[in-house]
Order: structure tokens, then C-alpha cells, then sequence
């Protein structure tokens, strides 16, 4: 098949029948992934969209032309929940304040998306959030909690304190706030925001380590489903092949998942791509071809009178 016909068939293809597709199919994956407990934990993150400059629609955000994919992701059951797909000059606060509030969540995002009106929305919800404060962000110490030896030895915490902003900034947001500070690997400090009072201070950093979870999902897609390079030079061409590629994504966790494979994501994707036209089961995909059996002297024989 020419290159050309699948750029044109997809410039021509509505990507919102393929969005819809996905946001089903999420669906479908939230129940047949297993979860590790009743909490529900969600990412919030965006990665760019690099494209060329054959693609003069695309908008320059100053460092570079593109969309960009603001993604929601459940790192529990490694899903993508949300998925959404803008200019690279949106803000990342922009499409994460308008995506739905699931009450009871924990929302863990980074500096990207202080928007304390939305906080507010967060906490009024029944959501916990934990995020990173911007450096000049105005916060008063109202107690300074004690570290534990453990939490200081395990996790590097040097200081759990609560909080709450500055007079301007506390009508927006008027709650109090818990500030952790750790001590990274390389040395440097590392500040933690959040609502949540009650987890302790070691609980509160392991969840904003997680949030590497949803980096790995970027780079996982765009290096092994092909979201470098582009069968099309239209937007909707490219919208609808980055939305193909996270229905992959989801549709091979799936069926990893029912056929109950012990490969690696990866090594199980190259065999669903090798094996694409061959009829078998799933759960059978580890397993080589059946070699063609010997045929006998009259086979043989009736095959040539046949002929």
C-alpha cells in the first residue's frame, strides 16, 4: 500500500470516531487490569509533538513545532484515562483543569499546573493532589510536624511542615497545606505540595514518584508504536495516528493481561506485530509455527496427477 493512500484516506478519516474508540476502550481496560487496592491514583502530564517544518499549520511555541498530548493515566492499572490533543502553545493547566473530577482521587501532577481556583475544585471534591510549589510561590509555616526516623532515613526527608498561602493568593485556595521538602540523589532539595494531612511525609513522596511512571508511558509509546514519524502531513492525519497509537497501547495491555503473559511489554508487542496475519489464540503467540508435517509417497503422488 502506497504511502500516499494511507496519508490521504488519513487526512480524509474523522479522528473523533477514533477518540471515541479510545475513551471506550479505556473504559474496558479499567475493569480487565488488576488494581493494587481501592485507591484510585491518577498522573497528570503532557508531552510535545515534534513535527517538521513541512507542517506549516503547526503552531512554534518557542521551543518547538508541534501538538502537544495532555494524557490522564492510571499508573495502577496502566491505563491512559484521558487523552487529548492540542497546539504546543496551549498550557498544560488549560486542558488539566477541565478534565473530570473523579471525587476521592489523588491527582499527582507537576509545577506545570498551579491553578489553586482548581485546587480548590480538587479539595472540594474529596480529592487529595500533590504537586511541586513554584519557587516564588508565598507560604506561611503555621506547624511544623516531627520526621520520623524512618521516613528520614528511607524516603530523605528533611522537613514536613503545614502551610497555607499568602493573603492575596489564600482567598482562591484558603485551606491548609502540607510542604515536604527530601533530599534527591544528586544532593539537591526537592519541595512537595499537597493536601493531604493525614498520609505520612515517606507516603507523600513515594506517590510524586510515581508521576515517573506516566515519562515512561511517553517514551514507551513514541520509541516502540512509531510517534516519531508520521504516515500523514495533515493535522487530523496525525491527531488520528497518535490517538491509534495509545488504542494499541491499551489494546495490548489487554490482551497481555487475559492471555496472562510473563513476557516483557515489549517483547510482547514485536510478536503481535511479527504475527499479525497468523489466526491464533493470543495466549499461543509465545509459541513458534507449527512446522509443516512430511507428506507421504501417495500425497505425493495425487498432488502430481492432480497437477
Amino acid at each position: 500500500m502506497c504511502r500516499s493512500t494511507l496519508s490521504d484516506a488519513n487526512r480524509r478519516r474523522p479522528s473523533a470516531v477514533f477518540a471515541e474508540a479510545f475513551a471506550a476502550l479505556s473504559e474496558v481496560a479499567g475493569c480487565a487490569l488488576p488494581r493494587q487496592g481501592n485507591e484510585v491514583l491518577r498522573l497528570i502530564d503532557a508531552t510535545p509533538i515534534p513535527l517538521t517544518s513541512l507542517c506549516q499549520w503547526a503552531d512554534w511555541n518557542g521551543r518547538t513545532r508541534g501538538l502537544k498530548a495532555h494524557v490522564v493515566y492510571d499508573p495502577d492499572a496502566d491505563r491512559p484515562v484521558h487523552l487529548e490533543i492540542t497546539a504546543a502553545t496551549v498550557n498544560d493547566v488549560l486542558v488539566g483543569r477541565r478534565q473530570p473530577i473523579e471525587p476521592g482521587a489523588t491527582y499527582v501532577f507537576d509545577k506545570a499546573y498551579v491553578d489553586y481556583a482548581w485546587w480548590q475544585r480538587l479539595h472540594q471534591a474529596g480529592c487529595c493532589f500533590v504537586t511541586r510549589p513554584k519557587s516564588n510561590v508565598p507560604l506561611t509555616i503555621i506547624e511544623q510536624r516531627v520526621v520520623s526516623d524512618a521516613d528520614r532515613e528511607h524516603a530523605a526527608i528533611e522537613s514536613d511542615s503545614v502551610v497555607e498561602l499568602a493573603s492575596q493568593q489564600r482567598a482562591r485556595l484558603p485551606i491548609r497545606l502540607r510542604r515536604v521538602v527530601l533530599r534527591r540523589e544528586d544532593g539537591r532539595q526537592l519541595a512537595i505540595l499537597t493536601n493531604d494531612l493525614e498520609r505520612s511525609a515517606g507516603d507523600i513522596a513515594a506517590l510524586y514518584r510515581k508521576r515517573w511512571q506516566i515519562e515512561l508511558l511517553f517514551r514507551w509509546i513514541k520509541q516502540h508504536l512509531k510517534i516519531r514519524t508520521f504516515l500523514g502531513r495533515s493535522e487530523n492525519a496525525i491527531r488520528l495516528q497518535i490517538i491509534a497509537a495509545m488504542i494499541a497501547y491499551l489494546l495490548l495491555r489487554i490482551a497481555a493481561r487475559r492471555s496472562q503473559s510473563r513476557l516483557l511489554a515489549l517483547r510482547f508487542a514485536d510478536l503481535v506485530r511479527t504475527r499479525l496475519f497468523e489466526r491464533r489464540p493470543v495466549a499461543a503467540i509465545e509459541k513458534p509455527p507449527p512446522s509443516p508435517q512430511p507428506r507421504s509417497d501417495v500425497q505425493n503422488q495425487l498432488t502430481f496427477v492432480y497437477a
